[in-house]
C-alpha cells in the first residue's frame, strides 16, 4: 500500500522587521500563480523580490496540501547542487542511484506543493533546469522564482518587482503618508530614532531622499539606519553629495544599479577601518552564520605588513587601503559585528534550536563585500581557508560529541551550517592545493550524511573529494568506507561494497586498525541489507568478539552489537538478540547517547515481537520512535512505524494497525522505500498489510490509512507514543464542543489556519508578536489542543 501523504507544512524565512504593504504585486502574483505553474519575480537587486516572494507565498499556503518550501540559492556555487538544496529544503533522503533531478521529480510527481526558488540570477541554466524537469515531471507542484533575469522556459510567466512609488517631492504631499516608500523609511527610522513619524515638516525632504533612491528598498533601509546619527536633512544633503560625484555635476537621474551602488557606497564609507575589513572578508561565507565563525573568518592575528604600514605614513591617498588591509584581531570582532549589525549592514536572524545568535549578509552587500575583498590579492582565498579550517575544527568536534548527550543540538548546528559546509567543500575542490583538506572535511561528516543529514549530498560530495585526491592517504581511506556506508539502495550495494573493501585494504596497508575497523563495518552492513543473513551474523559475531580498537569511533562499536543483534532476530534467535541489545543499551546508557540506543530499542521490539511479548514489543518500539524524533532519523521512523504496525496487527488492533501503516508511508514518503531497504525489511511490513487487510478488508484498510496518511510526522509519532488518547488529531473539533471564542481568538485561529505564522498574524492584524503568540496559546488551551494544525481542522470543521 502507498501513496504521498499531504501536509500543509509552511518553510518560509522569519521576517524580522515589518512588510510594507504591496497590495498591488501581491495580488498580481496570487491571480498569475492560480493560471501558471512557473512565475519569476524579476528586478534589480535590492528591490525587495525575496521578502515579497516569502509574504505570496504565505498568502497563498492554504491551496497547496503538501505545503511551501523554500529554497535559498544565494549561497550555492556549484549548478549541480540546486537539487540537492531543493532536496534539503524539502527534507527528502534519497538513497536511490537516479540523477539527483530524476530523484526529485519523482518523489514531488504525486505532490501538491508551492517551491519558492530564491535568487537564480546566478545559476540561470541549472535553475532552468530544474524548473523545466519539475514542470514536465509533475502536475501539482508550482514554482515562484525570484531572479534578475528570466529563466527562458516558454512556460514562464514574468512579474516585474517595481521598486516602491515616491510622490513627486515638488508635488501636492497632502496624501504622501499613503506611500510605501515613505512609509518604509518611517518604519525603519522609528526603529533608531523612538518617536519619528512623517511630518509637515519632514514630508517633503523624505520624499526627495526616496525619489533620490528611486524607491529602492534596500537603499531606503540603508538611508534609514542613518538617521542616529543624522536628520533627513543631512542625509539628504550627504546623499547628493555622492550622486554629484558620480555623475559630474549632472542632474540627471540615475540607472537603479547606479542608486543601489551609490547607497551600498556610501554605507561602507561610513563604516570604521574594522567593519570594512569585516564585511568583506565576512562575505565569503553562504548562508547565515555564527559569532564564532565571524572571529574565525576575520581574524588574522599573525599578518604583518611593515612595507604598507610605512606606507600608509609616508602616503595619505593610501592610507585607507592599508587600513582596510590591517589585520583584525578577536577582540575587535565583535564590535564590527555590532557595528555593522547597527548599520544594517549584517542581518540579525532569530536563534533556531540551541544554536544561538546568528547573522548574515543580504546578497547584494555580500556580493558588494566580495568585489572590495577581491581588490586585495590573495585575501580571499585567505579567508575562504580560514573558514574552511574553522569548519573542521567544529565539525571534529561535534563528530567527538555525537556519541553521547548532545546529538539533537549537533544535527540543528549542523543543518543551520548546511550552507557554509557546501561553499567550504566547493572551494576545497576547486581550488588548486586544498583538494586534500576537501577529502578530509567530507569523511568526517560521515555521521551528518548517514545519521540526520542527506545521503545523496553525501555522495555527491565524497564521490567529487575521491577523484580530486587519488593519493592513498588516511584521508582517502575515511572517505572510501564512508561512501559505501551511504549506498542504500540495491543497485548501488555493489559499488559500496566494493569501496568499503577498498578502504579496508588501504586503512591495513597504512597501519590504521581502527579505519579498518569503520570498513569492515560497512561491508557486514551491506551483507546484511543484500539479505545475507548468515554472513553477516558471522561477519558482525566476528568483529565484537574482536573488541573495540583504539581509535574506533563508539558509534559504530555499538553499531555492530545492533546489527549482530538485528541478524539473530532475523534468523529467529530472539534471547541471543535480546542479550546482545542489553549489553549494548548499557554502553548508550553510559555516554547518554540517542541514535545508537533508538536503533537498540528497535531491535529490541523486534525481538520481543519474534517472541511473541507483544506488550515489552510495543513499548520498545515506542521508546525506539521518541529517540528517533530527537535526531530527526527519518528512515529509523518509517522502519519503526512499519514494526508497530505489526505488532498492532498481531495483537488485534487492526484499526490502530491501518493507521499507522498511513503514518509510516508519511515517512517513507521522503525516502522512497522501493529503492531502500531488504527483502527481510520488508517483510515487516508486508505482514502488517496483510492481517489488516484479512481482518477489516481492503475498505476499511484503506479508510484507516488514508487518516493516518493525512498527519504531519510529528502528529504521527504522537499517535503512535498514544499521546493523542490513541486517536490520530483530526477531529479537534470534538475537544472543543461549546467552546466560544472571542472575536479576536477567532480572527487569529482563521489566519492559523492560512499557514500564517505568528510574525504574520501579528503584522496582518497590526498588533504585537507578543500579542499574537498570547492569542494562539489562549485558542490552543480553550479548544484543549496541542498544536496549530489541529486549530486548522477545529476551523474548517465550524465551516
Amino acid at each position: 500500500m502507498g501513496g504521498s501523504a499531504p501536509r500543509r507544512d509552511c518553510h518560509l524565512p522569519v521576517e524580522t522587521t515589518s512588510f510594507v504593504d504591496r497590495r498591488t504585486e501581491l495580488a498580481e502574483a496570487r491571480e498569475l500563480l492560480t493560471r501558471a505553474r512557473l512565475v519569476t519575480l524579476t528586478g534589480p537587486g535590492g528591490v525587495g523580490k525575496t521578502r515579497l516572494a516569502g509574504r505570496i507565498a504565505a498568502r497563498v499556503a492554504r491551496a497547496f496540501p503538501d505545503g511551501v518550501r523554500f529554497v535559498h540559492l544565494s549561497g550555492l556555487h556549484d549548478p549541480a547542487l540546486v537539487p540537492h538544496a531543493v532536496a534539503d529544503a524539502l527534507d527528502l533522503h534519497d538513497h536511490s542511484a537516479d540523477p539527483p533531478l530524476d530523484a526529485l521529480v519523482r518523489h514531488l510527481r504525486d505532490r501538491r506543493l508551492l517551491l519558492v526558488v530564491d535568487n537564480c540570477e546566478h545559476l540561470p541554466d541549472a535553475c532552468a533546469e530544474l524548473a523545466g524537469a519539475l514542470l514536465r515531471g509533475t502536475t501539482g507542484v508550482r514554482i515562484l522564482a525570484t531572479s534578475r533575469h528570466r529563466l527562458g522556459l516558454t512556460e514562464e510567466h514574468l512579474m516585474d518587482v517595481r521598486p516602491l512609488p515616491v510622490p513627486d517631492p515638488d508635488g501636492d504631499l497632502s496624501a504622501a503618508d499613503g506611500y510605501p516608500a515613505l512609509a518604509l523609511f518611517a518604519d525603519r527610522a522609528a526603529a533608531v530614532v523612538p518617536g519619528f513619524r512623517l511630518t509637515a515638516a519632514n514630508r517633503a525632504l523624505v520624499a526627495r531622499l526616496c525619489h533620490r533612491l528611486d524607491g529602492l528598498p534596500l537603499a531606503i533601509e540603508l538611508a534609514a539606519v542613518r538617521m542616529r546619527v543624522l536628520d533627513v536633512d543631512q542625509l539628504l544633503a550627504r546623499l547628493d553629495d555622492r550622486y554629484r560625484l558620480l555623475t559630474g555635476g549632472s542632474p540627471a537621474v540615475l540607472p537603479r544599479h547606479q542608486t543601489l551602488r551609490a547607497a551600498v557606497d556610501w554605507s561602507h564609507d561610513l563604516c570604521d577601518p574594522g567593519e570594512r575589513l569585516a564585511w568583506s572578508r565576512l562575505s565569503v561565507l553562504a548562508g547565515g552564520f555564527d559569532l564564532e565563525t565571524a572571529e574565525a573568518v576575520c581574524t588574522d592575528p599573525e599578518r604583518t605588513d611593515p612595507v604598507r604600514t610605512d606606507l600608509a605614513r609616508t602616503d595619505p591617498e593610501d592610507a585607507g587601503a592599508v587600513a582596510d588591509a590591517s589585520p583584525l584581531h578577536p577582540h575587535a570582532v565583535l564590535e564590527a559585528v555590532a557595528g555593522l549589525v547597527d548599520k544594517s549592514v549584517l542581518c540579525r536572524e532569530a536563534a533556531t534550536g540551541e544554536g544561538g545568535v546568528r547573522y548574515r549578509l543580504l546578497d547584494s552587500l555580500r556580493h558588494y563585500g566580495l568585489e572590495r575583498l577581491r581588490e586585495r590579492p590573495g585575501e580571499e582565498r585567505a579567508a575562504r581557508t580560514r573558514h574552511r579550517d574553522h569548519l573542521q575544527r567544529r565539525v571534529e568536534a561535534y563528530e567527538r560529541d555525537w556519541f553521547g548527550p548532545d546529538q539533537p543540538a549537533v544535527v540543528a548546528r549542523l543543518r543551520a551550517d548546511r550552507d557554509s559546509i557546501r561553499a567550504a567543500l566547493d572551494f576545497s575542490l576547486t581550488t588548486p592545493g586544498e583538494e586534500r583538506a576537501g577529502l578530509r572535511l567530507a569523511g568526517t561528516l560521515w555521521f551528518h550524511w548517514h545519521a540526520c543529514g542527506a545521503p545523496r549530498e553525501g555522495r555527491y560530495w565524497l564521490d567529487r573529494a575521491l577523484d580530486a585526491h587519488p593519493d592513498p592517504t588516511p584521508e582517502r581511506a575515511r572517505a572510501l568506507w564512508v561512501a559505501g556506508l551511504l549506498a542504500g539502495c540495491p543497485e548501488d550495494l555493489t559499488r559500496g561494497r566494493r569501496r568499503a573493501e577498498q578502504a579496508r585494504d588501504l586503512a591495513h596497508r597504512l597501519g590504521d586498525a581502527a579505519e579498518a575497523a569503520h570498513a569492515d563495518y560497512v561491508v557486514g552492513v551491506i551483507r546484511l541489507f543484500s539479505d545475507d543473513l548468515t554472513g553477516a551474523l558471522d561477519h558482525f559475531r566476528a568483529g565484537v568478539d574482536r573488541g573495540p580498537l583504539p581509535g574506533q569511533h563508539l558509534s559504530l562499536v555499538g553499531l555492530d552489537r545492533v546489527e549482530l543483534a538485528c541478524a539473530l532476530a532475523f534468523l529467529g534467535r530472539a534471547d541471543e538478540a535480546i542479550a546482545v541489545c542489553e549489553e549494548t543499551r548499557g554502553l548508550c546508557a553510559a555516554h547518554g547517547e540517542r541514535w545508537v540506543l533508538s536503533y537498540v530499542e528497535r531491535i529490541l521490539a523486534l525481538a520481543h515481537s519474534v517472541k511473541g511479548d507483544r506488550e515489552r514489543a510495543e513499548a520498545h518500539g515506542r521508546e525506539a520512535l521518541r529517540l528517533k524524533l530527537a535526531v530527526h532519523d527519518v528512515i529509523g521512523m518509517g522502519l519503526t512505524l512499519d514494526l508497530l504496525a505489526r505488532i498492532a496487527a498481531e495483537r488485534g488492533a487492526h484499526q490502530r494497525a491501518a493507521v499507522l501503516l498511513g503514518g509510516a508511508d508519511r515517512a517513507w514518503a521522503d525516502i522512497d522505500r522501493d529503492r531502500w531497504g531488504s527483502a527481510a525489511l520488508d517483510a515487516t511490513r508486508r505482514a502488517a498489510e496483510e492481517r489488516v487487510r484479512a481482518a477489516l478488508g481492503p475498505a476499511a484498510l484503506r479508510r484507516g490509512y488514508d487518516r493516518g496518511a493525512a498527519l504531519a510526522l510529528p502528529d504521527v509519532v504522537a499517535y503512535a507514543l498514544d499521546e493523542n488518547g490513541g486517536d490520530p488529531p483530526e477531529r479537534p473539533a470534538d475537544a472543543a464542543h461549546g467552546v466560544r471564542l472571542t472575536r479576536r481568538e477567532a480572527q487569529v485561529a482563521a489566519l492559523v489556519a492560512e499557514g500564517l505564522a505568528n510574525q504574520q498574524i501579528a503584522d496582518r492584524l497590526v498588533i504585537a508578536r507578543r500579542t499574537a503568540e498570547g492569542h494562539v496559546e489562549r485558542v490552543l488551551s480553550k479548544l484543549g489542543l496541542s498544536n496549530r494544525s489541529q486549530i486548522a481542522a477545529w476551523v474548517a470543521a465550524q465551516r
